[in-house]
């Protein structure tokens, strides 16, 4: 345990973009290593290291270059110690790669001179637990269901005071429920308690019904147990996250912002601030039919405020059979509601589900304003194509949210220090 002078340590699993340990880290929690699979999402997480390291030692000009595109991607690493970058992991979690990775956390542990692990942090994979893939595919035999083992591996190997793994709904029920039998019991027989709750997004300042299940594991009689989140009463609506950002048609992309007078939610949250760089407001093409559908979908919203069926389009707009099912296919990000549908990594794939509210634009939404929807601030900025960042900020946890479990986290941490006087 350690008071609120010291660094309260975690390793983040599974990583991501990173949408799980920003939270932690905007709370105070300091990272040991990260570790993901996903060549884009470490470089992500490298640049956000990068970015954290020169805020903290007054070098932001240096990062505001690089996404002004005046340095590269090496250019930007050069300027930080080896150490900033090393502690991303880069690499597949098996019974191959875990004596590795235990290595490589060690070694980092050594270096920051921490003693213990506070906090493990993290989830697997999420794709075959999701009620949604399961209706379209067979999941049975898949890998990515026991990888939730080699997340255990590492609570073993650490034996962190709390551990938060965060899934999807899905993964209560999936298996008939024996993943979820299954983790119960590989938490008991390691020595700790747990708990499960469904949390919704749009109760910790994210303007959005995302659900995560968060199953949070305590050491038996540690006095730690699930935390008491802050809700939040929501006073936004959706515009507040676009209204500063400059319209686009399909296909364009700007780095300038519309206006200097930006949303309080903006403002409040932090997802803008005066030192900003628009970066990521790019918009995919789209073909003039997605357009015309795209147009339409918001004028039935404005007038009915009613979403668009497939049945509705005109015969010659209809590309597919099913005429019966997914007719929802075409859905509006509707600016006036407190809080939008749930963003995934499908955005990747289509638009579709992801209309931008002004019909003048007949767009889904830039990557920037996925992020935003997220709860990603402007200043995170994702590394490889469009579809990669599209896919990082789809699997993410908004790290509003996150912020709202570490904080309340911490407020536990400095409670039972104090309590033991450490």
């Amino acid at each position: 345990m350690r008071s609120r002078d010291h660094v309260v340590s975690f390793i983040d699993l599974f990583a991501g973009a990173g949408g799980l340990s920003e939270g932690f880290v905007q709370a105070g929690f300091v990272p040991i290593a990260h570790v993901d699979m996903d060549y884009y999402s470490c470089q992500t997480l490298r640049t956000r290291a990068c970015f954290r390291f020169m805020k903290a030692s007054g070098q932001l000009d240096i990062y505001r270059r690089y996404l002004r595109k005046e340095i590269s991607q090496e250019e930007l690493y050069s300027f930080v110690p080896e150490r900033v970058l090393r502690g991303v992991i880069c690499e597949t979690m098996s019974e191959e790669t875990i004596d590795d990775i235990f290595r490589r956390i060690d070694f980092e542990m050594q270096d920051l001179g921490i003693g213990c692990v506070d906090l493990v942090i993290g989830g697997p994979p999420c794709q075959s637990y999701s009620l949604v893939g399961r209706s379209r595919v067979c999941m049975d035999g898949d890998p990515r269901n026991t990888l939730y083992e080699q997340y255990f591996r590492v609570i073993d190997r650490y034996q962190p005071k709390v551990f938060v793994f965060e899934n999807v709904p899905g993964l209560l029920s999936a298996g008939g429920g024996v993943h979820y039998t299954a983790i119960q019991e590989k938490v008991k027989f390691l020595g700790y308690e747990m708990e499960q709750r469904t949390l919704t997004a749009s109760d910790y300042r994210v303007l959005q019904k995302r659900k995560r299940v968060m199953i949070v594991g305590w050491k038996c009689d540690s006095g730690f147990y699930f935390p008491e989140m802050k809700t939040v009463a929501n006073k936004w609506k959706v515009r507040d996250l676009l209204v500063d950002l400059p319209g686009l048609r399909p296909g364009e992309s700007s780095s300038e912002y519309r206006t200097n007078d930006y949303s309080t939610y903006l403002s409040e949250t932090g997802l803008r601030t005066d030192e900003d760089i628009l970066t990521w407001h790019l918009a995919r093409p789209h073909n003039e039919r997605d357009q015309a559908i795209y147009q339409m979908a918001v004028n039935k919203w404005n007038k009915d405020k009613k979403r668009l069926q497939y049945t509705d389009l005109p015969s010659d707009l209809m590309t597919h059979r099913n005429t019966t099912s997914f007719l929802d296919r075409y859905k509006v990000v509707a600016d006036n509601l407190s809080s939008s549908h749930t963003l995934t990594a499908h955005i990747s794939k289509d638009g579709h589900y992801y209309i931008h509210p002004d019909k003048k634009q007949a767009r889904s939404l830039s990557v920037r304003e996925a992020a935003r929807l997220q709860s990603f601030p402007d200043s995170f900025f994702f590394e490889g194509s469009r579809t990669s960042a599209y896919v990082q900020i789809g699997n993410a946890v908004p790290p509003l949210m996150a912020r709202a479990m570490a904080e309340a986290f911490l407020e536990q941490y400095q409670t039972i220090a104090s309590i033991l006087h450490i």
